[in-house]
Parts: structure tokens; C-alpha cells; sequence
């Protein structure tokens, strides 16, 4: 936990917080703090700073707030991803928490099985939390917007037009596609297909709607390792 996040509703008058769940534990177990230190903290869509540490116990943890900055600034993106399965979804969803990806739309494809619509990783406490993970490791606060979308077509035509507006669109799919750019500094909506890739009629739907298709090699990439490869290069 390299942030220490807290919620504005647990924030008393005279700016303190009273911790007793997971994050005092992992204060009192993992990072071996005493009274009168300090670390990093934020408020959950608010701003960044330090945490003074005012009581330290077996029970609970007491911290007196300072915030005096911006969190880092967030990626210029919105990400169509395709449904993971669910053992990889946690983790995308934590590391695009962590790179600082803001609006993160999941679609059923094709290839993507049904079931994984019933995984327990896709209640809405356990996506919170792995996205809050993600952002205490890149010691950011504004925490991601997840939007399900089950049926593809309709989104595709009556939805992505407006998502998309004024941005550059690009579908990452394997095949002989010009290579991804690099370094861009716009607005990007960049589509991501399962570990099988989009179907054609996928592409084509896409590409209606002005999406570049675009590669990084021959390799087939995992989601995670995908996701993580293109907005390094992106931006």
C-alpha cells in the first residue's frame, strides 16, 4: 500500500481518521509504523498528501490529514475491453487502475463466454476493491469508471459514436495492421479484443465507426500483458 486511501465520510472535523479494517492492519503488520510518523495518504476522488500518525494500537489506527495537491494526472483514454476471464479480470482491472485509466467500458464478444457475466469477480464490491488497489500502489485517488455492456452491436452503433467523439480510435487486433503509434497526446478510445481477437464482423463494425486497426507483432498477448503493452506505447 503505497497510499494510504480514505473516504471522505470517515474524515471527522478536525481532519482525522479512525482506521480499523484492512488498511490499519497492513499499517500495523506490513509497514511497522509508530506514533509520530508520516506516509502518504489521499481522499478517494480528492486530493493527495500525508497522514500523521496520532494513535497506533492493537485495535485501531489514528491519523491526522494534510492534503495539499492533485493526484497524478490520468490517461487520455477510454478503454473497450473485451470480458476477461475472471482469474485475469482482478488483475487488469488493478493494473488500468494503477497506469491511470479512467473509463473502462467491458463488452460480451464473440469469443467471450457468457458465464464469465456470473464470476463473483464481477460484483460491484470486488471490482471497487481491486480498483482501489490499484490506485493506493500508483498513490492516486480518482477512482475509475467501470460500464458494462453485454450486447455489442447495439453499443457499437447507438453508444460508441458519442463515447468516442473527438478522439482518435484505434482497435488493437492482431494481423497485417500498420504498427500501434507511439507517444501520441490526444484523446484516444482504443478497443481491445479477447485472447482470441475480435471476430471480422467485429472489425468491420469498428472500423464503420472510424476505428483504426492497429498491431504490435506476431506475439499473441494476454489480456493483461495487452493492455499493459499498448498504453505504454500510446502514451
Amino acid at each position: 500500500m503505497n497510499l494510504l486511501l480514505v473516504n471522505n465520510a470517515e474524515i471527522n472535523q478536525e481532519q482525522q481518521v479512525r482506521l480499523t479494517d484492512r488498511r490499519h492492519q497492513h499499517l500495523l503488520q506490513v509497514h511497522n509504523l509508530q506514533v509520530g510518523d508520516r506516509l502518504q495518504a489521499g481522499v478517494l476522488n480528492g486530493q493527495c498528501g500525508e497522514a500523521l500518525i496520532l494513535e497506533h494500537q492493537q485495535e485501531h489506527t489514528l491519523v491526522q490529514l494534510s492534503l495539499t495537491r492533485n493526484p497524478p494526472p490520468p490517461l487520455p483514454v477510454t478503454l473497450l475491453l473485451a470480458l476477461p476471464r475472471p482469474r485475469m479480470l482482478a488483475r487488469s482491472l488493478e493494473h488500468l487502475s494503477t497506469l491511470g485509466v479512467k473509463k473502462i467500458v467491458l463488452l460480451q464478444t464473440a469469443r467471450v463466454e457468457k458465464s464469465y457475466w456470473q464470476s463473483p469477480e464481477l460484483k460491484t464490491e470486488k471490482v471497487h476493491q481491486h480498483l482501489l488497489l490499484g490506485l493506493e500502489q500508483a498513490k492516486d485517488t480518482l477512482l475509475p469508471e467501470v460500464i458494462y455492456r453485454q450486447r455489442f452491436k447495439p453499443f457499437v452503433e447507438d453508444e460508441l459514436p458519442q463515447l468516442s467523439d473527438g478522439s482518435r480510435k484505434l482497435l488493437a487486433h492482431p494481423g497485417n495492421y500498420p504498427d500501434c503509434p507511439r507517444g501520441l497526446n490526444e484523446q484516444v478510445t482504443l478497443a481491445i479484443g479477447p485472447e482470441g481477437g475480435f471476430v471480422d464482423f467485429e472489425v468491420e463494425l469498428l472500423q464503420q465507426q472510424g476505428f483504426e486497426a492497429v498491431q504490435l507483432g506476431e506475439r499473441i498477448l494476454r489480456v493483461e500483458t495487452a493492455v499493459t503493452a499498448l498504453l505504454s506505447r500510446l502514451f
